[in-house]
């Protein structure tokens, strides 16, 4: 199933909404991971506020998506399955800036929790493909963490897709 509705090999079902793609989408990596990967533990796990005071009053759930574990080496997914995956202001494509900071915050509040101990604690953000010009496929170097940003092209045959999961692994833990 694809984000588009026009002609193709694949169609995606009128009456699917995006919210709900978005949740199956976020299910069917954590379930591949879990199922695939058994070199890393797969969770969708919570990640607590790194508070100073230990007051958390009202702060909302930092629910991961994804988060791939081998020992002290953690990779935060957030799966996002959009109509359009960047933003447009002035013919300029940028991307959604929530998400970014979505992931930058769950990123740098799990490092915390790691202290002095050796540990690598690294975010994606996980796109579906669409057919759009452009895909997102960048990694940046943000406060000591590495932040990703890629895309997932579901017009493939299986293998393929799974290709394309388990080089996230590879590059992620070697």
């Amino acid at each position: 199933m694809l984000l588009t509705t026009d002609s193709g090999e694949y169609k995606l079902a009128s009456f699917v909404d995006e919210q709900r793609m978005n949740r199956l989408y976020e299910k069917f990596i954590l379930e591949y991971y879990a199922k695939e990967c058994p070199q890393v533990t797969a969770t969708a796990s919570q990640i607590p506020w790194a508070l100073d005071d230990g007051i958390g009053t009202m702060l909302p759930v930092m629910q991961s998506d994804i988060m791939l574990t081998r020992g002290s080496e953690v990779l935060i997914i957030d799966a996002k399955y959009y109509t359009h995956t960047t933003q447009t202001q002035y013919d300029v494509h940028t991307l959604h800036s929530g998400n970014l900071y979505q992931i930058f915050i769950y990123v740098k509040n799990k490092d915390t929790e790691f202290g002095d101990q050796p540990h690598k604690v690294s975010g994606m953000l996980l796109y579906a493909a669409t057919d759009e010009a452009i895909q997102p496929d960048n990694s940046y170097q943000m406060s000591g963490n590495k932040i990703s940003v890629k895309t997932l092209d579901l017009n493939k045959d299986f293998p393929e897709i799974a290709a394309q999961l388990n080089a996230i692994v590879d590059d992620h833990f070697g």
